[in-house]
């Protein structure tokens, strides 16, 4: 172990002059460790406007395109830098002339430029986007770019696994990391091997470089507290029976099957903040008992985040569960997110904002808020049910009740119908508000203009109500009834 330490710190002070220290203030680049592999489709560039162009380094990132099969891996591209105030980025097409491009989320309104190759815009904030040509999803560009990290590594402190720009094998393929230790990744550093933060606490996962690919769950959290990831790039950030755990700005991007995002199972005070998650699966899931962690899940927030599932639910809750002592999944908050894109045959699986009670799980206090869906390619917008899933459950869901749907949009043609449904009379679905539900522009409401009177309003959203639901309700906003009053 000590020798490893001593060549860590001998790189760090090698590279310290050109990665950690920008040529130009405000603006930070990470060239690519040796044997990295990258990827020639893109050339990207950023610079502060008027100064001179910096390269960044283009990595591959492999891709789930879903097929009637199963997953066929597709190679995409990506690359990552750190800024202040005002930048402008060109992205040079290498395979061709740029018929079209655009950049998502669509949200966040960045306009792209094209000429003969290249596309230029500006960002004056973090962001994470994606890029794309020509209409190519598979084989785009995800441009990562952060704020400039707040900590900075002291390599004296005995408590700090810093990780400098190269490429780590760990031994065993696995890190284990104890109580009070902070691991650092350096931009430009990529980790091959899983960090494992499993019972302990008061624990940091710091930086802007990567967990390889080759490395499923990445990140993982078990019967843990006090726990911070923030900044880096793996394929799952999974959090089970723990609490206090915060996921900031964590890119996770999966490509194999059942390549959930971000699990969180059996934990309570999880915050899910200003993370990026394309998947092969589920990006975010809250779970009762599951995979040896047991009891309800509680106080669970995902915010400012953006969602791509290449198959399955953006946004699953309630599956799984304990049936002989059930649990409680309560206090769930999803606000300010942007849904990409849904791709699920199966219908059973659908749902790009989805609550399926099974295990005997109880769902409760649902918020979903401020969300943008995007015209996904296959699925549902909406999926509420207490249901029984014998491939998976034991037992149906004890119930759903009180969840608030409020300002959510949709515009797109691929939406199939959605479904809200309970399973008995002593298993219901209960109390399930929308408010200022924007589909394709029209807000869906109890009062809305053109809605026949034998109609159910969930008609106008393309939603069908099934058995044992109750309290169903769609309304306007206060500003917009006043709007539309004036």
């Amino acid at each position: 172990m000590a020798l490893f330490v001593l060549l860590t710190v001998c790189i760090v002070k090698w590279t310290t002059a050109f990665a950690f220290d920008p040529v130009l203030p405000g603006l930070t680049v990470y060239p690519a460790p040796t044997n990295a592999v990258l990827n020639k489709d893109f050339t990207v560039k950023v610079r502060q406007k008027g100064k001179a162009w910096q390269s960044l380094a283009v990595y591959t990132v492999k891709v789930s395109r879903a097929t009637a099969a199963g997953h066929k891996e597709e190679k995409a591209s990506m690359c990552y830098f750190d800024f202040t105030g005002v930048v402008e980025v060109a992205v040079t097409y290498n395979k061709g002339l740029v018929q079209q491009a655009r950049v998502r989320p669509l949200s966040y309104s960045i306009p792209p430029t094209i000429n003969g190759k290249t596309v230029f815009f500006q960002l004056n904030r973090p962001a994470n986007l994606s890029v794309e040509v020509n209409g190519d999803i598979f084989h785009n560009l995800h441009l990562f770019a952060n704020p400039v990290s707040a900590f900075k590594p002291d390599l004296r402190d005995t408590n700090l696994l810093y990780f400098g720009p190269g490429v780590h094998e760990i031994k065993g393929q696995v890190l284990h990391v104890s109580s009070g230790k902070t691991v650092y990744l350096a931009g430009g550093a990529i980790l091959k091997g899983q960090v494992l933060i499993s019972n302990a606490h008061d624990v940091r996962v710091l930086g802007r470089g990567m967990v390889d690919q080759s490395v499923k769950q990445g990140v993982r959290i078990a019967n843990s507290r006090n726990v911070e990831v923030e900044g880096i790039f793996c394929t799952q950030c999974f959090t089970g029976g723990s609490d206090s755990v915060t996921i900031r700005n964590v890119k996770s991007m999966s490509y194999y099957g059942w390549g959930d995002g971000m699990n969180v199972i059996s934990s309570t005070n999880v915050l899910l903040d200003g993370v990026f998650n394309r998947n092969s699966d589920d990006c975010t899931t809250v779970y009762g008992t599951r995979l040896g962690f047991t009891g309800s899940s509680r106080n669970i927030t995902m915010q400012n985040s953006t969602l791509w599932a290449d198959v399955a639910h953006p946004i699953l809750i309630g599956t799984h569960g304990n049936t002989p002592n059930p649990d409680v999944l309560e206090d769930l908050h999803y606000i300010n997110i942007d849904i990409l894109d849904h791709k699920e045959a199966q219908i059973d699986y659908q749902g790009c904002l989805s609550i399926d009670a099974g295990d005997n799980n109880l769902v409760r206090n649902v918020l979903f808020e401020n969300i943008r869906v995007e015209d996904f390619r296959q699925g549902q917008l909406i999926n509420i049910r207490v249901f029984f899933n014998k491939k998976y459950c034991t037992a149906p869901g004890r119930g759903v009740e009180n969840v608030l749907f409020k300002d959510i949009t949709y515009n797109g043609q691929h939406a199939e119908l959605s479904i809200i449904s309970g399973y008995n009379e002593e298993r219901k679905v209960k109390n399930i508000v929308f408010e200022n539900l924007k589909i394709n522009g029209r807000v869906i409401s109890d009062d809305m203009e053109g809605k026949p009177g034998w109609y159910r309003t969930a008609d106008m959203a393309h939603i069908a109500l099934g058995d044992h639901v109750e309290g169903v309700e769609f309304r306007a906003s206060a500003s917009l009834r006043l709007n539309k009053n004036q």
